[in-house]
């Protein structure tokens, strides 16, 4: 089963605006991609109407992903803190619906780069705090039509959820139409013993995959099993899309956060064209 393939604009810029996307947004459909991915840094960053208008005209589809910079809590956090975390993942979850991508992804728990030690106690209080948090969240998806995809992050980004199986666990007790997981083979292949192993074992609770080589360039480049992974993903029967994602070391701030300290491929267009070259090729097309 081929599936369509996307691109985060993180490949190429940050934050994303207007201007900047209604550049990009253009190249990514003429050099074959299906869907571009948006992330939401700073609500107001871009126009989710405008949006919307660019890439119905491009005949090209969104998704978009949620950013957990400082201060943005579900757990082990003041209660005015989480208040304004869930304002946040509302508001994507607005945007998202206005711009038609069936989720939100990413790390929707606490701040990348926050860690701290637990006992398997504290991990499960810390797991209810976050299902106390995201249950608003989750209803306020669910009445838009927006799944909330939560994606587990290696151990040097957080040390909340780190694998299938505790995000699995960690959402327990929510609604499974609403609430799945976000999954990314990088923090796959830093965290998980077998990658297309669990991809089964995450069965229909997938809901987003994004996808880049191991050192985060373009998929192919790498030693991942990108058969294997494709075939569990049909055993599971995703329907989703494959987005690349990557980041772009022009921004200082992105660049650290993601730990991006050299290029990654000769250009970020070849990291993205390559990319879906290579993603392509796996389907013979």
């Amino acid at each position: 089963m081929s599936h369509a393939i996307g691109v985060n604009t993180w490949v190429w810029t940050s934050p994303l605006t207007d201007a900047r996307l209604a550049e990009l947004a253009p190249m990514v459909r003429d050099r074959g991609f299906d869907v571009i991915e948006l992330p939401v840094e700073t609500p107001g960053d871009w126009d989710p109407g405008r949006a919307a208008t660019l890439l119905e005209g491009l005949g090209l589809a969104a998704s978009v992903v949620l950013v957990m910079g400082p201060g943005r809590e579900l757990v082990e956090a003041p209660p005015e803190v989480v208040a304004s975390t869930q304002d946040y993942l509302r508001h994507v979850v607005d945007v998202a619906a206005e711009v038609g991508s069936p989720t939100i992804a990413g790390p929707a728990y606490s701040s990348v780069g926050r860690t701290w030690r637990m006992s398997e106690a504290e991990r499960e209080a810390a797991y209810e705090q976050l299902r106390e948090g995201l249950g608003p969240v989750v209803e306020h998806a669910l009445g838009a039509g927006v799944t909330v995809a939560i994606e587990p992050l290696n151990r040097y980004e957080t040390s909340l959820i780190n694998t299938v199986e505790q995000g699995l666990d960690a959402l327990d007790g929510l609604p499974e139409e609403g609430v799945g997981l976000a999954l990314d083979v990088y923090h796959m292949n830093i965290e998980e013993r077998d990658v297309a192993e669990a991809i089964r074992i995450a069965e229909d609770r997938v809901a987003h995959v994004q996808v880049c080589a191991n050192d985060r360039g373009a998929p192919g480049a790498d030693h991942l099993n990108w058969k294997g992974i494709l075939a569990a993903l049909s055993e599971v029967e995703y329907r989703g899309p494959l987005v690349i994602e990557s980041f772009t070391a022009e921004n200082a701030t992105i660049a650290t956060a993601a730990s991006i300290w050299r290029p990654l491929a000769e250009t970020q267009d070849a990291l993205a064209f390559d990319g879906l070259e290579f993603l392509r090729g796996l389907w013979g097309k």
